[in-house]
């Protein structure tokens, strides 16, 4: 897909596996320097021989310190992408406190985190996408921790849209439904509990990985330059 990033610099986190790992190679495709950012070193480096030019940062997100420790000394960005997470489904009265604080450290406190660190290195007329999830729009069964996470995650995306703004910089949110990476496959493999959701949907299917890619790489580039502080729903019509 060419929105016009050749030669852009943008950060992905989460880019071990799913929606970050596709990003980071469809951003390599389009000429984008990529700054690739995962806990674990292995998907990194395998990412790293598929595609040679990309810059690989091997962090755990929901160490503060250790974060800020390791992305110190990245470059002035185009654009980052905050999209690592982690989603533990379980009816609420079975959430540990574990449970509670994992889901917050990964994907809001991480996400806040990053979004300190790499504003200031940013340049002018750059663009933050946050991936969240219509969970943080809408309740779904068992998700209740993960749902209280991503409505948060919308919540900064408006509040760091209306504070960047002035300094032209752009932030907006993509949240999808169910989609069909392999924790979604996981999460969702069981026809009993997956096609009451499809049912919903009225185009009867979850999404695929391509069909997030494409519109957070639109939000990154200047086709989408008047779009600021918006939460997308990317559900297939779940909403209507």
């Amino acid at each position: 897909m060419d929105v016009g990033l050749a030669g852009k610099t943008i950060l992905v986190t989460g880019a071990g596996q799913g929606i970050g790992n596709e990003l980071c190679k469809s951003l390599s495709k389009a000429g984008v320097k990529v700054i690739a950012v995962s806990r674990s070193a292995g998907p990194l480096n395998d990412l790293k021989s598929e595609c040679p030019n990309i810059q690989i940062v091997a962090v755990d997100l929901s160490d503060w310190n250790n974060t800020r420790i390791a992305l110190k000394d990245i470059p002035q960005i185009d654009g980052f992408v905050n999209n690592a997470g982690i989603a533990i489904i379980k009816p609420f009265d079975e959430l540990t406190e574990k449970d509670f604080d994992d889901t917050f450290n990964v994907n809001i406190k991480a996400a806040f985190n990053i979004a300190q660190i790499l504003t200031p290195k940013m340049k002018t007329g750059g663009s933050i996408v946050n991936v969240s999830s219509l969970a943080g729009l809408v309740a779904v069964q068992g998700h209740c921790a993960y749902s209280m996470t991503k409505a948060a995650l919308d919540a900064l995306t408006k509040n760091l849209a209306l504070e960047l703004g002035p300094k032209k910089i752009r932030v907006n949110s993509v949240n999808p439904t169910v989609i069909l990476t392999r924790m979604g496959r996981d999460n969702w493999s069981d026809p009993a509990k997956a096609d009451p959701l499809k049912n919903r949907i009225p185009l009867r299917r979850f999404g695929e990985v391509n069909e997030v890619v494409e519109p957070i790489m639109y939000l990154l580039s200047d086709k989408s330059s008047y779009i600021n502080g918006h939460c997308l729903p990317i559900e297939g019509g779940y909403s209507a």
